[in-house]
Protein backbone atom coordinates (compact mmCIF):
# COMPACT_ATOMS: atom_id res chain seq x y z
CA UNK A 1 0.00 0.00 0.00
CA UNK A 2 1.20 3.54 -0.56
CA UNK A 3 0.05 5.74 2.25
CA UNK A 4 0.81 9.69 1.68
CA UNK A 5 0.50 12.20 4.89
CA UNK A 6 1.91 15.14 6.94
CA UNK A 7 4.17 12.08 8.37
CA UNK A 8 5.51 11.79 4.32
CA UNK A 9 4.89 8.97 1.75
CA UNK A 10 6.12 5.39 2.19
CA UNK A 11 4.55 2.24 1.44
CA UNK A 12 3.58 -0.32 3.38
CA UNK A 13 4.46 -4.36 2.82
CA UNK A 14 0.85 -6.03 2.28
CA UNK A 15 -0.97 -8.97 4.02
CA UNK A 16 0.16 -10.87 6.24
CA UNK A 17 3.45 -8.74 7.45
CA UNK A 18 2.36 -4.69 7.14
CA UNK A 19 5.90 -3.48 7.70
CA UNK A 20 7.30 -0.76 5.73
CA UNK A 21 8.51 -1.80 2.37
CA UNK A 22 12.22 -1.77 1.62
CA UNK A 23 10.83 -0.81 -2.46
CA UNK A 24 10.44 2.08 -1.96
CA UNK A 25 12.73 4.99 -0.03
CA UNK A 26 10.42 7.07 2.27
CA UNK A 27 9.94 10.75 1.17
CA UNK A 28 9.44 12.79 4.34
CA UNK A 29 8.44 15.91 2.50
CA UNK A 30 5.31 17.08 3.67
CA UNK A 31 4.33 18.60 0.24
CA UNK A 32 3.49 15.44 -1.82
CA UNK A 33 0.38 16.17 -3.30
CA UNK A 34 -0.19 13.58 -5.62
CA UNK A 35 0.53 10.14 -6.64
CA UNK A 36 -0.17 7.36 -9.10
CA UNK A 37 0.40 3.34 -9.77
CA UNK A 38 0.77 2.22 -13.09
CA UNK A 39 -1.91 0.01 -14.57
CA UNK A 40 0.46 -3.33 -13.93
CA UNK A 41 1.30 -1.92 -10.30
CA UNK A 42 4.80 -1.95 -11.77
CA UNK A 43 5.78 2.15 -11.65
CA UNK A 44 4.86 4.55 -9.57
CA UNK A 45 5.08 8.48 -9.41
CA UNK A 46 4.66 10.82 -6.81
CA UNK A 47 5.09 14.81 -6.79
CA UNK A 48 7.17 16.16 -3.61
CA UNK A 49 6.48 20.13 -4.56
CA UNK A 50 9.93 19.85 -6.46
CA UNK A 51 9.99 17.11 -8.38
CA UNK A 52 7.76 14.34 -10.22
CA UNK A 53 9.63 11.36 -9.41
CA UNK A 54 8.79 8.12 -11.17
CA UNK A 55 10.02 4.49 -9.73
CA UNK A 56 10.12 0.79 -10.62
CA UNK A 57 8.43 -0.81 -7.34
CA UNK A 58 8.92 -4.10 -8.33
CA UNK A 59 13.05 -3.68 -8.80
CA UNK A 60 12.89 -1.23 -6.34
CA UNK A 61 14.98 1.33 -8.80
CA UNK A 62 14.89 4.81 -9.66
CA UNK A 63 13.36 5.64 -12.86
CA UNK A 64 13.89 9.47 -13.82
CA UNK A 65 12.38 12.88 -12.13
CA UNK A 66 10.93 15.67 -14.26
CA UNK A 67 10.92 19.16 -13.07
CA UNK A 68 7.73 20.02 -12.72
CA UNK A 69 7.09 21.23 -8.93
CA UNK A 70 3.75 22.61 -9.64
CA UNK A 71 2.31 19.11 -11.08
CA UNK A 72 -1.09 18.81 -8.65
CA UNK A 73 -1.92 15.20 -10.84
CA UNK A 74 -0.43 12.25 -11.91
CA UNK A 75 -1.48 9.41 -14.13
CA UNK A 76 -0.07 6.17 -16.28
CA UNK A 77 -1.13 5.39 -19.98
CA UNK A 78 -2.35 1.75 -19.62
CA UNK A 79 1.18 0.66 -21.11
CA UNK A 80 3.14 2.87 -19.15
CA UNK A 81 4.50 4.19 -22.62
CA UNK A 82 3.46 7.95 -21.16
CA UNK A 83 3.06 9.83 -17.90
CA UNK A 84 0.61 12.61 -17.68
CA UNK A 85 1.25 15.79 -15.42
CA UNK A 86 -1.45 18.59 -14.53
CA UNK A 87 -1.05 21.86 -13.04
CA UNK A 88 -3.19 24.78 -12.11
CA UNK A 89 -3.65 26.71 -15.53
CA UNK A 90 -2.37 30.41 -15.18
CA UNK A 91 -2.96 33.21 -17.27
CA UNK A 92 -0.03 36.11 -17.80
CA UNK A 93 -1.11 39.82 -15.54
CA UNK A 94 -1.26 41.24 -19.22
CA UNK A 95 -4.18 39.08 -19.81
CA UNK A 96 -2.37 37.25 -22.49
CA UNK A 97 -3.23 32.67 -22.71
CA UNK A 98 -1.12 31.18 -20.27
CA UNK A 99 1.44 28.29 -20.76
CA UNK A 100 0.11 25.04 -21.45
CA UNK A 101 -0.18 22.81 -18.64
CA UNK A 102 -1.23 19.47 -19.11
CA UNK A 103 2.10 17.70 -20.56
CA UNK A 104 2.18 14.14 -21.89
CA UNK A 105 6.03 12.70 -21.04
CA UNK A 106 7.33 9.16 -22.31
CA UNK A 107 8.11 7.58 -19.54
CA UNK A 108 11.45 5.46 -21.24
CA UNK A 109 13.52 8.62 -22.45
CA UNK A 110 11.79 11.29 -20.32
CA UNK A 111 11.18 13.49 -23.17
CA UNK A 112 8.21 15.69 -23.39
CA UNK A 113 6.02 14.48 -26.18
CA UNK A 114 2.86 17.39 -25.58
CA UNK A 115 1.39 19.93 -24.10
CA UNK A 116 -1.82 21.04 -24.43
CA UNK A 117 -3.88 24.01 -22.08
CA UNK A 118 -6.20 21.99 -20.28
CA UNK A 119 -8.45 24.50 -18.08
CA UNK A 120 -10.52 22.64 -15.78
CA UNK A 121 -9.14 19.62 -13.22
CA UNK A 122 -12.20 17.70 -13.62
CA UNK A 123 -11.39 15.07 -16.61
CA UNK A 124 -8.07 16.95 -16.77
CA UNK A 125 -6.53 13.35 -18.22
CA UNK A 126 -6.58 12.20 -21.55
CA UNK A 127 -7.97 8.30 -22.05
CA UNK A 128 -6.13 5.63 -23.74
CA UNK A 129 -8.05 2.51 -24.73
CA UNK A 130 -6.17 -0.72 -22.75
CA UNK A 131 -3.61 -1.50 -25.84
CA UNK A 132 -2.96 2.33 -26.23
CA UNK A 133 -3.95 2.46 -30.05
CA UNK A 134 -6.55 5.35 -29.75
CA UNK A 135 -6.42 8.07 -26.89
CA UNK A 136 -8.88 10.68 -26.93
CA UNK A 137 -9.81 13.95 -24.68
CA UNK A 138 -12.04 16.24 -24.89
CA UNK A 139 -11.86 19.60 -26.43
CA UNK A 140 -14.41 22.37 -26.80
CA UNK A 141 -16.98 20.06 -26.57
CA UNK A 142 -15.77 17.35 -28.92
CA UNK A 143 -13.65 14.47 -28.83
CA UNK A 144 -10.24 14.62 -30.30
CA UNK A 145 -8.68 11.23 -31.29
CA UNK A 146 -5.03 9.89 -31.75
CA UNK A 147 -3.96 7.08 -32.80
CA UNK A 148 -0.59 5.33 -31.42
CA UNK A 149 0.73 7.51 -28.97
CA UNK A 150 1.27 9.96 -31.94
CA UNK A 151 -0.01 13.78 -30.97
CA UNK A 152 0.78 16.14 -33.18
CA UNK A 153 -2.11 14.48 -35.69
CA UNK A 154 -5.95 14.34 -34.55
CA UNK A 155 -6.80 11.31 -36.67
CA UNK A 156 -10.38 11.98 -35.68
CA UNK A 157 -12.70 14.05 -34.51
CA UNK A 158 -16.46 13.27 -32.51
CA UNK A 159 -18.43 16.10 -33.53
CA UNK A 160 -21.90 16.24 -31.70
CA UNK A 161 -23.35 19.72 -30.86
CA UNK A 162 -22.18 19.67 -26.96
CA UNK A 163 -20.32 16.69 -25.80
CA UNK A 164 -20.19 17.24 -22.17
CA UNK A 165 -18.67 14.12 -21.46
CA UNK A 166 -17.30 10.76 -22.84
CA UNK A 167 -15.86 7.40 -21.79
CA UNK A 168 -13.66 4.71 -23.77
CA UNK A 169 -14.89 1.08 -23.46
CA UNK A 170 -12.61 -1.09 -21.84
CA UNK A 171 -10.66 -4.61 -22.81
CA UNK A 172 -9.50 -5.08 -26.18
CA UNK A 173 -10.34 -3.75 -29.79
CA UNK A 174 -12.94 -2.38 -31.45
CA UNK A 175 -12.83 0.33 -28.72
CA UNK A 176 -16.29 1.80 -28.18
CA UNK A 177 -16.94 5.47 -27.05
CA UNK A 178 -20.16 6.86 -24.54
CA UNK A 179 -20.62 9.96 -24.90
CA UNK A 180 -23.45 12.28 -23.34
CA UNK A 181 -24.67 15.79 -24.81
CA UNK A 182 -26.87 17.74 -22.50
CA UNK A 183 -30.17 18.48 -23.01
CA UNK A 184 -30.96 22.31 -24.02
CA UNK A 185 -34.12 24.66 -24.79
CA UNK A 186 -36.64 21.88 -23.59
CA UNK A 187 -34.37 19.37 -26.03
CA UNK A 188 -33.73 16.23 -23.99
CA UNK A 189 -30.13 14.75 -22.73
CA UNK A 190 -28.93 12.32 -24.76
CA UNK A 191 -26.15 8.95 -24.12
CA UNK A 192 -24.68 7.48 -27.38
CA UNK A 193 -22.90 4.62 -28.01
CA UNK A 194 -20.15 4.61 -30.97
CA UNK A 195 -17.44 2.43 -32.19
CA UNK A 196 -14.37 4.33 -32.85
CA UNK A 197 -13.79 5.18 -36.12
CA UNK A 198 -17.24 5.12 -36.98
CA UNK A 199 -18.76 8.59 -36.42
CA UNK A 200 -20.86 9.62 -39.21
CA UNK A 201 -24.23 10.38 -39.51
CA UNK A 202 -26.75 9.64 -36.95
CA UNK A 203 -27.74 6.32 -38.41
CA UNK A 204 -23.70 5.44 -37.42
CA UNK A 205 -24.53 5.05 -33.79
CA UNK A 206 -24.46 1.74 -31.73
CA UNK A 207 -27.14 2.61 -29.49
CA UNK A 208 -28.63 6.08 -28.32
CA UNK A 209 -30.99 6.45 -25.05
CA UNK A 210 -32.29 10.51 -24.49
CA UNK A 211 -33.86 11.10 -20.99
CA UNK A 212 -35.48 14.49 -19.44
CA UNK A 213 -34.03 14.56 -15.89
CA UNK A 214 -30.14 15.27 -16.42
CA UNK A 215 -28.04 17.78 -15.49
CA UNK A 216 -25.26 15.61 -14.97
CA UNK A 217 -24.57 11.94 -15.69
CA UNK A 218 -22.03 8.74 -14.76
CA UNK A 219 -21.76 6.67 -17.25
CA UNK A 220 -20.20 2.89 -16.05
CA UNK A 221 -19.13 0.22 -18.82
CA UNK A 222 -18.95 -3.26 -18.07
CA UNK A 223 -15.63 -5.07 -18.43
CA UNK A 224 -16.81 -7.14 -21.59
CA UNK A 225 -18.07 -3.87 -23.18
CA UNK A 226 -21.16 -4.53 -24.13
CA UNK A 227 -23.61 -2.36 -21.81
CA UNK A 228 -23.19 0.67 -20.21
CA UNK A 229 -25.45 1.97 -16.98
CA UNK A 230 -26.24 5.62 -17.23
CA UNK A 231 -26.87 7.28 -13.63
CA UNK A 232 -28.75 10.65 -14.80
CA UNK A 233 -29.02 13.35 -12.03
CA UNK A 234 -30.93 16.45 -11.53
CA UNK A 235 -29.32 18.84 -8.90
CA UNK A 236 -33.08 19.71 -7.61
CA UNK A 237 -35.84 17.95 -6.89
CA UNK A 238 -38.72 19.55 -8.43
CA UNK A 239 -41.10 17.58 -5.71
CA UNK A 240 -39.03 18.53 -2.43
CA UNK A 241 -38.78 14.90 -1.57
CA UNK A 242 -35.14 14.92 -1.57
CA UNK A 243 -32.04 17.30 -1.08
CA UNK A 244 -29.73 15.39 -3.25
CA UNK A 245 -31.78 16.38 -6.47
CA UNK A 246 -33.51 13.19 -8.22
CA UNK A 247 -31.94 10.19 -9.94
CA UNK A 248 -33.04 7.84 -12.97
CA UNK A 249 -30.77 4.62 -13.85
CA UNK A 250 -31.08 3.67 -17.38
CA UNK A 251 -29.39 0.88 -19.06
CA UNK A 252 -28.49 0.63 -22.77
CA UNK A 253 -26.21 -2.11 -24.26
CA UNK A 254 -24.31 -2.24 -27.53
CA UNK A 255 -26.78 -4.00 -29.47
CA UNK A 256 -29.10 -0.96 -29.57
CA UNK A 257 -30.99 -2.33 -26.59
CA UNK A 258 -31.75 0.05 -24.09
CA UNK A 259 -34.17 0.34 -21.17
CA UNK A 260 -35.29 2.25 -17.54
CA UNK A 261 -33.86 -0.01 -14.45
CA UNK A 262 -37.09 0.28 -12.93
CA UNK A 263 -36.66 0.40 -8.59
CA UNK A 264 -39.09 -0.39 -6.66
CA UNK A 265 -38.04 2.20 -3.51
CA UNK A 266 -38.07 5.90 -4.15
CA UNK A 267 -35.67 7.79 -3.04
CA UNK A 268 -31.91 8.55 -4.29
CA UNK A 269 -29.60 6.30 -6.15
CA UNK A 270 -26.77 6.21 -4.04
CA UNK A 271 -24.24 3.37 -5.57
CA UNK A 272 -24.54 1.33 -8.86
CA UNK A 273 -21.46 -1.05 -9.57
CA UNK A 274 -21.16 -3.62 -12.51
CA UNK A 275 -19.98 -7.25 -11.45
CA UNK A 276 -16.54 -7.94 -13.06
CA UNK A 277 -18.20 -11.00 -15.03
CA UNK A 278 -20.42 -8.57 -16.71
CA UNK A 279 -23.48 -10.17 -16.28
CA UNK A 280 -24.93 -7.92 -13.53
CA UNK A 281 -25.24 -4.86 -11.81
CA UNK A 282 -26.25 -4.17 -7.92
CA UNK A 283 -27.63 -0.78 -7.30
CA UNK A 284 -28.15 0.33 -3.95
CA UNK A 285 -31.11 3.32 -3.74
CA UNK A 286 -34.20 4.50 -2.00
CA UNK A 287 -34.53 6.49 1.25
CA UNK A 288 -32.76 5.37 4.34
CA UNK A 289 -32.99 2.34 5.06
CA UNK A 290 -31.59 2.08 1.45
CA UNK A 291 -32.40 -1.07 -0.70
CA UNK A 292 -29.66 -2.92 -2.45
CA UNK A 293 -30.78 -5.26 -5.05
CA UNK A 294 -28.41 -7.48 -8.19
CA UNK A 295 -29.93 -7.03 -11.35
CA UNK A 296 -29.46 -8.83 -15.08
CA UNK A 297 -28.93 -8.15 -17.97
CA UNK A 298 -32.94 -7.86 -18.83
CA UNK A 299 -33.53 -5.51 -16.03
CA UNK A 300 -34.92 -7.89 -13.88
CA UNK A 301 -33.90 -8.42 -10.21
CA UNK A 302 -31.91 -11.52 -9.32
CA UNK A 303 -31.70 -10.79 -5.53
CA UNK A 304 -32.90 -8.12 -3.14
CA UNK A 305 -30.88 -7.84 -0.36
CA UNK A 306 -33.60 -6.10 1.45
CA UNK A 307 -32.56 -2.95 3.80
CA UNK A 308 -30.04 -1.59 5.75
CA UNK A 309 -28.16 1.27 6.57
CA UNK A 310 -26.35 1.68 3.43
CA UNK A 311 -24.98 3.71 0.75
CA UNK A 312 -21.85 1.73 -1.36
CA UNK A 313 -21.56 -1.40 -2.67
CA UNK A 314 -18.10 -3.15 -3.88
CA UNK A 315 -17.49 -6.35 -5.78
CA UNK A 316 -14.54 -7.78 -5.23
CA UNK A 317 -11.76 -8.18 -8.13
CA UNK A 318 -12.89 -11.59 -9.24
CA UNK A 319 -17.06 -10.73 -8.78
CA UNK A 320 -17.46 -13.23 -6.27
CA UNK A 321 -17.93 -11.30 -3.15
CA UNK A 322 -19.89 -8.24 -2.74
CA UNK A 323 -19.62 -5.58 0.05
CA UNK A 324 -22.77 -3.66 0.99
CA UNK A 325 -21.24 -0.62 3.34
CA UNK A 326 -23.01 2.41 5.21
CA UNK A 327 -20.22 5.12 5.35
CA UNK A 328 -20.29 9.01 5.48
CA UNK A 329 -22.96 9.69 7.57
CA UNK A 330 -23.69 5.83 8.36
CA UNK A 331 -22.02 4.24 11.08
CA UNK A 332 -19.99 1.77 8.73
CA UNK A 333 -21.82 -1.47 9.09
CA UNK A 334 -20.54 -3.59 6.25
CA UNK A 335 -21.92 -6.55 4.98
CA UNK A 336 -20.04 -9.40 3.00
CA UNK A 337 -22.14 -11.40 0.71
CA UNK A 338 -21.17 -14.67 -0.95
CA UNK A 339 -22.71 -13.77 -4.58
CA UNK A 340 -23.08 -17.29 -5.98
CA UNK A 341 -25.17 -18.58 -3.24
CA UNK A 342 -26.36 -15.21 -1.60
CA UNK A 343 -25.78 -16.20 1.58
CA UNK A 344 -24.26 -13.82 4.06
CA UNK A 345 -20.26 -14.16 5.34
CA UNK A 346 -19.78 -11.47 7.73
CA UNK A 347 -20.39 -8.35 9.17
CA UNK A 348 -17.20 -6.46 9.98
CA UNK A 349 -17.72 -2.42 11.45
CA UNK A 350 -15.40 0.04 10.24
CA UNK A 351 -16.54 2.92 11.87
CA UNK A 352 -15.60 6.75 10.57
CA UNK A 353 -14.52 5.27 7.09
CA UNK A 354 -13.55 7.88 4.39
CA UNK A 355 -12.42 5.38 2.22
CA UNK A 356 -12.52 1.55 1.32
CA UNK A 357 -10.50 -0.52 -1.59
CA UNK A 358 -10.68 -4.33 -2.43
CA UNK A 359 -6.94 -5.85 -2.79
CA UNK A 360 -6.29 -6.78 -5.93
CA UNK A 361 -5.98 -10.56 -4.28
CA UNK A 362 -9.83 -10.53 -3.85
CA UNK A 363 -9.31 -11.82 -0.37
CA UNK A 364 -8.27 -8.14 1.55
CA UNK A 365 -9.78 -4.86 2.08
CA UNK A 366 -8.65 -1.57 3.50
CA UNK A 367 -10.67 0.81 4.94
CA UNK A 368 -9.57 4.37 5.96
CA UNK A 369 -10.01 7.37 8.06
CA UNK A 370 -8.49 10.46 5.88
CA UNK A 371 -8.18 14.54 6.25
CA UNK A 372 -9.38 16.16 4.76
CA UNK A 373 -12.73 14.77 5.19
CA UNK A 374 -11.85 13.41 8.71
CA UNK A 375 -9.25 15.50 10.73
CA UNK A 376 -9.14 13.55 13.88
CA UNK A 377 -8.37 9.47 13.74
CA UNK A 378 -6.74 9.36 10.64
CA UNK A 379 -5.22 5.97 9.85
CA UNK A 380 -6.07 2.79 7.92
CA UNK A 381 -7.39 -0.81 8.64
CA UNK A 382 -6.48 -3.96 6.66
CA UNK A 383 -9.49 -6.87 6.81
CA UNK A 384 -10.09 -10.55 5.16
CA UNK A 385 -13.51 -11.03 4.06
CA UNK A 386 -14.53 -12.59 6.56
CA UNK A 387 -14.42 -10.22 9.05
CA UNK A 388 -11.10 -10.57 10.65
CA UNK A 389 -9.33 -7.60 11.71
CA UNK A 390 -5.58 -8.32 10.43
CA UNK A 391 -4.00 -4.75 10.92
CA UNK A 392 -5.07 -0.93 11.91
CA UNK A 393 -2.59 1.69 12.29
CA UNK A 394 -3.66 5.05 13.75
CA UNK A 395 -1.06 8.42 12.58
CA UNK A 396 0.07 10.01 15.68
CA UNK A 397 -1.66 12.89 17.62
CA UNK A 398 -1.48 16.09 15.34
CA UNK A 399 -0.81 14.08 12.09
CA UNK A 400 -3.13 13.53 9.24
CA UNK A 401 -3.21 10.64 6.63
CA UNK A 402 -4.55 11.75 3.18
CA UNK A 403 -4.72 8.98 0.63
CA UNK A 404 -4.11 5.33 1.00
CA UNK A 405 -4.23 3.22 -2.00
CA UNK A 406 -3.50 -0.69 -2.67
CA UNK A 407 -1.10 -1.69 -5.52
CA UNK A 408 -3.39 -2.40 -8.31
CA UNK A 409 -2.06 -5.53 -10.37
CA UNK A 410 -3.26 -7.38 -13.89
CA UNK A 411 -6.14 -9.64 -13.81
CA UNK A 412 -5.16 -13.39 -13.58
CA UNK A 413 -2.19 -12.11 -11.11
CA UNK A 414 -4.20 -13.85 -8.54
CA UNK A 415 -6.38 -16.51 -9.30
CA UNK A 416 -10.09 -16.63 -7.30
CA UNK A 417 -9.93 -18.72 -4.58
CA UNK A 418 -13.37 -20.81 -3.35
CA UNK A 419 -15.03 -18.60 -0.34
CA UNK A 420 -13.96 -19.31 3.45
CA UNK A 421 -17.19 -18.76 5.87
CA UNK A 422 -14.84 -19.14 8.99
CA UNK A 423 -13.41 -16.25 10.12
CA UNK A 424 -9.88 -16.05 9.40
CA UNK A 425 -7.62 -16.08 12.84
CA UNK A 426 -7.06 -12.00 12.90
CA UNK A 427 -4.09 -10.13 14.81
CA UNK A 428 -6.46 -8.33 16.86
CA UNK A 429 -9.71 -8.18 18.37
CA UNK A 430 -12.33 -6.32 16.03
CA UNK A 431 -12.94 -3.41 17.59
CA UNK A 432 -16.78 -3.53 17.71
CA UNK A 433 -18.32 0.18 19.23
CA UNK A 434 -20.87 -0.90 22.05
CA UNK A 435 -24.21 -0.10 20.68
CA UNK A 436 -25.22 3.50 22.65
CA UNK A 437 -28.16 2.65 24.67
CA UNK A 438 -31.04 4.58 24.13
CA UNK A 439 -31.58 7.31 26.37
CA UNK A 440 -34.55 6.32 29.20
CA UNK A 441 -36.12 8.55 31.29
CA UNK A 442 -36.03 7.70 35.02
CA UNK A 443 -39.69 6.87 35.19
CA UNK A 444 -39.27 3.91 32.73
CA UNK A 445 -35.94 2.69 33.80
CA UNK A 446 -36.77 -0.30 35.82
CA UNK A 447 -39.62 -1.17 33.90
CA UNK A 448 -39.18 -3.60 30.44
CA UNK A 449 -37.87 -2.19 27.20
CA UNK A 450 -40.52 -1.67 24.56
CA UNK A 451 -39.24 -2.11 21.40
CA UNK A 452 -40.36 0.65 18.83
CA UNK A 453 -39.01 0.99 15.59
CA UNK A 454 -39.84 3.69 12.83
CA UNK A 455 -39.72 1.19 9.86
CA UNK A 456 -39.59 -2.52 9.67
CA UNK A 457 -36.19 -3.85 8.60
CA UNK A 458 -36.88 -6.14 5.03
CA UNK A 459 -35.15 -9.55 4.81
CA UNK A 460 -33.41 -10.36 1.79
CA UNK A 461 -34.94 -12.23 -0.98
CA UNK A 462 -34.16 -14.00 -3.83
CA UNK A 463 -36.02 -12.69 -6.62
CA UNK A 464 -34.87 -15.54 -9.10
CA UNK A 465 -37.79 -17.37 -10.54
CA UNK A 466 -38.36 -20.46 -9.02
CA UNK A 467 -37.75 -23.35 -11.22
CA UNK A 468 -41.82 -24.67 -11.55
CA UNK A 469 -42.81 -21.21 -11.07
CA UNK A 470 -43.72 -18.66 -13.92
CA UNK A 471 -40.51 -17.23 -15.92
CA UNK A 472 -40.13 -13.60 -14.56
CA UNK A 473 -41.14 -12.72 -10.78
CA UNK A 474 -44.77 -10.43 -11.15
CA UNK A 475 -44.72 -6.91 -11.36
CA UNK A 476 -47.33 -5.18 -8.93
CA UNK A 477 -49.93 -4.65 -11.63
CA UNK A 478 -49.71 -8.21 -12.73
CA UNK A 479 -50.49 -9.71 -9.32
CA UNK A 480 -53.13 -7.11 -8.48
CA UNK A 481 -54.79 -8.72 -11.88
CA UNK A 482 -53.55 -12.07 -10.64
CA UNK A 483 -55.38 -11.77 -7.23
CA UNK A 484 -58.84 -10.22 -9.54
CA UNK A 485 -58.80 -12.96 -11.39
CA UNK A 486 -58.20 -15.88 -8.20
CA UNK A 487 -61.08 -13.70 -6.67
CA UNK A 488 -63.25 -14.02 -9.78
CA UNK A 489 -62.88 -17.71 -10.10
CA UNK A 490 -64.09 -18.22 -6.68
CA UNK A 491 -66.93 -16.20 -7.22
CA UNK A 492 -67.88 -18.15 -10.47
CA UNK A 493 -67.20 -21.62 -8.26
CA UNK A 494 -69.33 -20.26 -5.32
CA UNK A 495 -72.47 -19.08 -7.80
CA UNK A 496 -71.66 -22.81 -9.75
CA UNK A 497 -72.37 -24.70 -6.14
CA UNK A 498 -75.15 -22.17 -5.56
CA UNK A 499 -76.78 -23.45 -9.04
CA UNK A 500 -76.61 -26.94 -8.39
CA UNK A 501 -77.75 -26.66 -4.89
CA UNK A 502 -81.25 -25.55 -6.72
CA UNK A 503 -84.15 -27.76 -7.12
CA UNK A 504 -84.89 -29.14 -10.36
CA UNK A 505 -86.92 -26.33 -12.32
CA UNK A 506 -89.85 -27.01 -14.72
CA UNK A 507 -89.20 -26.97 -18.16
CA UNK A 508 -90.81 -23.97 -18.76
CA UNK A 509 -89.00 -21.93 -16.55
CA UNK A 510 -85.87 -23.29 -18.09
CA UNK A 511 -87.18 -21.05 -21.87
CA UNK A 512 -88.09 -18.26 -19.46
CA UNK A 513 -85.56 -15.32 -20.04
CA UNK A 514 -81.84 -15.59 -18.62
CA UNK A 515 -82.38 -12.88 -15.86
CA UNK A 516 -85.06 -14.76 -14.33
CA UNK A 517 -82.03 -17.18 -13.05
CA UNK A 518 -81.04 -16.35 -9.40
CA UNK A 519 -78.01 -14.39 -10.07
CA UNK A 520 -75.08 -14.35 -7.46
CA UNK A 521 -74.53 -11.51 -5.79
CA UNK A 522 -71.27 -10.21 -4.11
CA UNK A 523 -72.72 -7.96 -1.96
CA UNK A 524 -71.12 -4.92 -3.93
CA UNK A 525 -73.12 -3.32 -6.64
CA UNK A 526 -70.00 -2.07 -8.67
CA UNK A 527 -68.47 -5.59 -8.50
CA UNK A 528 -71.91 -6.98 -9.60
CA UNK A 529 -71.98 -4.68 -12.53
CA UNK A 530 -68.68 -5.83 -13.58
CA UNK A 531 -69.06 -9.39 -13.28
CA UNK A 532 -72.78 -8.73 -15.56
CA UNK A 533 -70.41 -6.87 -18.37
CA UNK A 534 -67.59 -9.70 -17.95
CA UNK A 535 -70.26 -12.61 -18.55
CA UNK A 536 -72.16 -10.49 -21.46
CA UNK A 537 -68.48 -10.33 -22.90
CA UNK A 538 -68.17 -14.01 -22.80
CA UNK A 539 -71.14 -15.15 -24.30
CA UNK A 540 -70.34 -12.86 -27.17
CA UNK A 541 -67.25 -14.21 -27.45
CA UNK A 542 -69.07 -17.89 -27.52
CA UNK A 543 -71.45 -16.97 -29.94
CA UNK A 544 -68.66 -15.70 -32.51
CA UNK A 545 -66.93 -19.03 -31.90
CA UNK A 546 -69.65 -20.76 -32.56
CA UNK A 547 -70.03 -18.15 -35.83
CA UNK A 548 -66.32 -19.06 -36.58
CA UNK A 549 -66.74 -23.06 -36.34
CA UNK A 550 -69.70 -22.74 -39.25
CA UNK A 551 -67.19 -21.47 -41.13
CA UNK A 552 -68.64 -17.37 -41.13
CA UNK A 553 -65.74 -15.13 -42.13
CA UNK A 554 -65.35 -12.64 -38.64
CA UNK A 555 -64.67 -9.56 -39.47
CA UNK A 556 -61.13 -8.06 -37.69
CA UNK A 557 -62.32 -6.42 -34.75
CA UNK A 558 -64.87 -9.22 -34.01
Amino acid sequence: LAVRGTEGLYMVNGPPHFTESAAFQRDSGKNCKAVAFSKDGSLFAWCNGEKVNVVNVTSAEFLRSFDLPKAVCLGFSPKNNILATWQAYTTAKDGSAGVPNLQLHDVKTGKCLKSFIQKKMQNWCPCWADDESICARNVNNEVHFFENNNFNTIANKLHLQKVNDFVLSPGVQPTKVAVYVPGSKGAPSFVRLYQYPNFGGPQSALANKSFFKADKVTMLWNKKATAVLVIASTEVDKTGASYYGEQTLHYIATNGESAVVQLPKNGPIYDVVWNPNSMEFCAVYGFMPAKATVFNLKCDPVFDFGTGPRNAAFYSPHGHILVLAGFGNLRGQMEVWDVKNYKLISKPVASDSTYFAWCPDGEHIVTATCAPRLRVSNGFKIWHYTGALLHSYEVPENEEMWQVSWQPSLDGVFPAKAIKYQAVPGELPSAEPKPAQAYRPPALRNKPVTSSKLHEDEPPQNMKPQPGSGDKPLSKTALKNQRKHEAKKAAKQEAKADANQEPPQSSASQNAPRAAAPVATSGDPEVDKKIKNLKKKLKAIEQLKEQAAAGKRLEKNQ
